[in-house]
């Protein structure tokens, strides 16, 4: 391991960096340097335009991609390299606002019914009934699970919070159920090994499947059934801040967006359009002009 390498690994284990993001900045640094078989302390700020642009227009990565690389390279020359001055040269791009896709109870009740295995549809109740994210239900373990209470321990999940979860009754029979079927003893949904969690790309395998079997033709992910949880919460009244609680977020603004996604929302907005007193837009005696 050479001298950069450890020494970024151990930047990002001073300020607690998720093994995931660790991961992915250090890869990203990697193949920059791979790109003019440099070490990234001999590369400058024209290298980094250079790579920017390769990933943009030769590569066409998702724009989610280039952030990590962006954020990545702008950790490793403030943090590793200090090189303060040059992280104006590394900027980032203006965020795509796009709405999710929600589904609507029904949309969720084909896709949880649909899976033979009940591993799966245990899973993905889950997500559905506590609005976990993936890697937040792939790392849960039997002894987060709190039936008398009715409720599901989080434990360290984004930004390294815990937190607590409805555990509705459907899903703790659901759950029952499946443990007596399994008898897990540490993680609750285990991989192919019992001593460790299940990978999330096999969640993400899941509901693809699961998709598929109820013959959804919407693009449907794991993290949709977090959306649905936060929408169709807000739809049956639930105020703002205790869904912000629930689903983990630190700023409200972002469980705001949900706003945008519920029809109950939007059916209680009046259009301007109602306001205006005696409009008639099809009365009969004034003749339309045609176009």
């Amino acid at each position: 391991m050479s001298t950069l390498r450890q020494r970024m690994l151990e930047d990002l284990s001073i300020r607690n960096y998720a093994p995931t993001t660790v991961s992915c900045y250090i890869r990203s640094v990697a193949k920059f340097a791979q790109h003019f078989n440099k070490p990234p302390d001999q590369l400058g700020p024209e290298e980094i335009r250079e790579w920017q642009l390769f990933l943009l227009r030769e590569k066409r990565v998702k724009l989610s991609t280039y952030i990590q690389s962006v954020c990545a390279l702008r950790f490793f020359y403030r943090n590793t390299l200090h090189r303060r001055i040059e992280i104006d040269r590394i900027p980032l791009p203006r965020y795509e606002k796009k709405l999710p896709v929600v589904l609507s109870k029904a949309e969720v009740k084909a896709l949880l019914e649909a899976p033979k295995n009940l591993k799966h549809r245990a899973m993905l109740a889950t997500m559905y009934g506590a609005g976990l994210r993936v890697s937040e239900v792939a790392n849960l373990k039997v002894r987060d699970l709190d039936g008398e209470r009715h409720v599901i321990w989080v434990r360290g999940g984004k930004g390294h919070k815990d937190r607590q979860v409805m555990l509705a009754e459907p899903l703790r029979e659901l759950l029952a159920a499946y443990w007596r079927f399994k008898r897990p003893i540490e993680w609750l949904f285990p991989g192919n090994r019992p001593d460790c969690p299940i990978a999330t790309t096999s969640v993400f395998r899941a509901c693809r499947k699961a998709a598929r079997d109820a013959g959804l033709t919407k693009p449907i992910h794991p993290h949709s059934l977090r959306h649905a949880f936060a929408t169709h919460l807000l739809d049956e009244g639930v105020n703002l801040l205790v869904i912000q609680k629930l689903l983990g977020h630190t700023h409200l603004k972002t469980t705001a967006r949900y706003l945008h996604l519920s029809d109950n929302a939007l059916r209680s907005v009046r259009s301007p359009l109602e306001t205006l007193s005696s409009l008639d837009l099809i009365s009969a005696d004034r003749p339309v002009t045609p176009e």
